[in-house]
């Protein structure tokens, strides 16, 4: 199998989370990274001035933050507002939920609960159905927390059939119900307008065809915008193979230039196999028909394909990642500046979309299983 091809900005990303306190452990689950390339890259990256803090103190360090940062996301997981308006019996529920995270004395301190009551109801002699979904809504919401939320009932239930649980979709519905917690994604209207100026035609290769048989064969790349409170609008440019579903290349930037373009365009190249039967397609943008874009396609070698005009279902594929990075990551936070918005950009873009959201269109394998095995039916 290839082995697959990290570039430099990628791995300085992933040094200076290390450095700033995720371990390497936590780093290589999330990325999908060998613990030993990742002691590579820290080894390479790290400044050679000493801080004076050993590894051992660096640990201990991240132990303490690890149970602060428990104590601290409990709540922020969709419970601090229950105790105020459900009942006792659904509390309690919740707390039973908790006890395999953390202690018992601890969860009832958060839903001030008395421990007394919550023990003399656990003695009593629970149904075997009562057990069941009791055990159902401890890995239902382990799911739901490890996709940071955004998983409705139909992926939750998907991920539980991958996990050998036998369960139909209402019975996850019901159970998510009665955890309140759903899918934090919202949808967000934005006006379109075909009305931008005379733009001149140019041949549309992939004719709404995203049919594939392997990945790198059609590429598809557009821009998006990032509201930041400092710094304004910036800009992210992506490449998604569509065959994989994955993003292959992205670059975010201030300014929506040519610039930005061609270093997605490179990064995809730098990555990933091309050949001369290959296409990318894009809109009509003026960063895609410049003159620099153009030769560096032809040089390349790769067929450019663009949309029609005022046509956005031509490049579905691109604008549906775009669609989800907005309502599950961009609409749920408000970024500081541009260093903020491109760190968190990179959690969701590398973390979590490449490598643990799953899609229903390659029969829910996330992005980068969906690479692995085309690279290893090649």
């Amino acid at each position: 199998m290839t082995r697959k091809k990290y570039n430099t900005e990628f791995k300085k990303t992933i040094v200076d989370f290390y450095n700033a306190g995720q371990s390497v452990e936590s780093l290589s689950k999330e990325y999908n990274i060998g613990s030993t390339t990742l002691y590579k890259w820290i080894k390479l990256y790290t400044p050679n001035e000493k801080t004076g803090i050993t590894e051992a103190e660096v640990i201990a360090l991240k132990k303490e933050n690890a149970q602060l940062k428990e104590d601290n996301d409990i709540p922020k997981k969709g419970f601090h507002h229950i105790s105020e308006r459900i009942s006792k019996t659904k509390t309690l529920e919740v707390i039973q939920t908790l006890a395999s995270e953390i202690n018992v004395r601890r969860a009832c301190q958060l839903f001030d609960y008395p421990r007394s009551s919550y023990y003399e109801i656990m003695s009593r002699q629970e149904s075997n159905q009562a057990k069941e979904n009791k055990r159902l809504k401890i890995i239902i919401f382990q799911i739901y927390s490890k996709s940071h939320r955004r998983y409705g009932a139909p992926k939750i239930y998907q991920e539980l059939l991958k996990k050998g649980i036998k369960i139909s979709l209402k019975r996850v519905q019901k159970l998510m119900r009665e955890l309140d917690i759903r899918s934090i994604t919202v949808k967000k209207w934005r006006p379109s307008s075909t009305n931008e100026g005379i733009i001149q035609e140019r041949e549309n290769l992939l004719k709404q065809d995203f049919t594939t048989s392997n990945i790198n064969q059609k590429w598809v790349t557009d821009i998006t915008y990032i509201e930041t409170k400092t710094d304004g609008f910036c800009f992210l440019s992506s490449i998604q193979d569509l065959h994989s579903k994955k993003i292959i290349a992205w670059s975010f930037e201030k300014s929506m230039t040519t610039d930005l373009v061609l270093d997605t365009l490179n990064k995809a190249i730098n990555s990933q196999k091309t050949n001369q039967n290959l296409i990318i397609h894009s809109d009509l943008g003026s960063q895609y028909t410049s003159d620099a874009y153009q030769n560096n396609i032809k040089n390349i070698g790769i067929n450019h394909s663009f949309s029609r005009k005022g046509c956005p279902y031509d490049n579905a594929g691109i604008e549906s990642f775009h669609a989800s990075l907005k309502k599950e990551e961009v609409y749920q936070k408000k970024y500081h500046d541009y260093s903020d918005a491109k760190s968190h950009l990179f959690q969701y873009i590398e973390g979590f979309y490449n490598c643990h959201r799953i899609h229903s269109s390659i029969s829910y394998l996330t992005p980068q299983e969906m690479e692995n095995l085309s690279k290893q039916s090649a």
